[in-house]
């Protein structure tokens, strides 16, 4: 819906609106961000704590609602000690400089000269790691962890993960309240007027992780809807059999889309002896974004095969529930359909006439569909060069 050069401008927009507030906070002081180590002013604790959890929220609740892929949201990789000393040193620029790097350059851009010193000493900072990169490396690569998340290394749904963090930071909040009003020697009290602002705006986020936890995603949703009336979604005339779906690959291939739906979370290689074309998707996968255009296609038919017929009837329920114009699915299991068209059976068995028909139809229908798994197989693999000797002359 985003081209990626307006990408650009809505960054822009976004990282003047965030400096904007960064600076309105008091971000762009010294005495307000040191405060934090001091005691006396946890405003830094308390924004970012917001922000961690308005944000953390916001992504749970519009992946459970199906508006946002969560799997496409790219996590950084952890490495445990690059993290640690990392902090560490951090940590003492901040105590020393007064600022952070998101904060130096809010504060440089309202004018304030210590703020663009720290930023020159970010600089030479970053120069002199990438000049001795090389013998930092095993430091800087050590104790890798991979894409990990806080839920994951628990062992813990997110939304519980997500309702563990909002408790914490209510418990900090009121925590850090009561320590900078001891600091500073004043009574710890709430504002009457702000009081409920202040428990709404705690409550929010539990009740909204608390209903993510407790009910079924959107996904989990259609799954379940699937699962209990697929049968009864999906009548006759969507149903495929064996010789159409072999005369429409014949003849209008170009038309239709094939899935071949599997539940196997090991794609086997046996899977790969299907219906020529086919492309082989996790049943639980349909619903993920990056399949979605596939299923909606204006101007292709789709046709649901599968080892079971049942689950390629589930994957066709499945498309016309989420929009599919037309989907269809194949009566009979992919090595049925296959045993059907390529074993020929012995002639003398055949006493019809419509028997001798179907045999001349299947013998037919084999060799165009083995002709298509060739084109397809050699469509697949790179193009061999050869270098060729110039002949000739003039």
């Amino acid at each position: 819906m985003i081209s990626p050069e307006f990408d650009l401008v809505i960054a822009v927009l976004l990282g003047a609106g965030f400096g904007f507030v960064l600076e309105q906070a008091g971000f762009s002081s010294t005495r307000k961000l040191v405060g934090l180590f001091y005691g006396y002013d946890f405003t830094v604790l308390k924004v970012f704590f917001t922000a961690g959890v308005t944000a953390m929220t916001g992504i749970l609740v519009l992946g459970h609602l199906g508006a946002l892929d969560t799997s496409a949201i790219y996590v950084n990789p952890t490495f445990l000690w690059s993290a640690l000393i990392g902090g560490l040193i951090m940590g003492v620029g901040f105590i020393l400089g007064g600022f952070c790097p998101g904060t130096s350059l809010c504060a440089a851009a309202v004018g304030r000269i210590d703020a663009m010193l720290f930023i020159g000493g970010a600089l030479v900072g970053i120069l002199g790691f990438t000049e001795f990169y090389e013998q930092l490396r095993p430091l800087y690569m050590a104790e890798a962890m991979g894409n990990i998340t806080m839920a994951s290394v628990l062992g813990i749904p997110a939304p519980v993960f997500g309702l563990l963090l909002a408790i914490v930071a209510i418990a900090a909040f009121i925590g850090t309240s009561w320590i900078q009003s001891n600091v500073r020697s004043e009574p710890f009290t709430l504002n009457p007027v702000h009081r409920k602002y202040y428990v709404l705006a705690g409550l929010t986020p539990i009740l909204l992780l608390l209903l993510v936890w407790i009910t079924p995603s959107h996904q989990q949703q259609i799954l379940n809807h699937v699962e209990a009336n697929y049968t009864a979604e999906n009548p006759g005339k969507h149903r495929m059999v064996t010789d159409h779906l072999a005369y429409e690959l014949m003849n209008h291939a170009h038309d239709y889309n094939i899935i071949h739906v599997h539940d196997s979370d090991a794609l086997p290689d046996t899977l790969r002896s299907g219906v020529p074309g086919a492309t082989y998707v996790h049943y639980r996968e349909l619903l993920q974004p990056h399949y979605i255009p596939l299923l909606r296609s204006r101007y292709k038919n789709l046709i649901f095969v599968a080892d079971d017929p049942e689950l390629a009837r589930k994957g066709a329920t499945m498309a016309l529930r989420i929009g599919a114009e037309h989907a269809s699915w194949l009566n009979v299991g992919v090595s049925e359909f296959r045993q059907s068209i390529f074993e020929v059976p012995d002639p003398r068995q055949l006493t019809s006439k419509a028997e001798r028909d179907r045999e001349r139809f299947r013998v037919m229908a084999a060799r165009t569909l083995l002709e298509i798994e060739d084109r397809l197989k050699h469509m697949a693999q790179p193009i061999k060069r050869e270098p060729v000797e110039p002949s000739g002359g003039c």
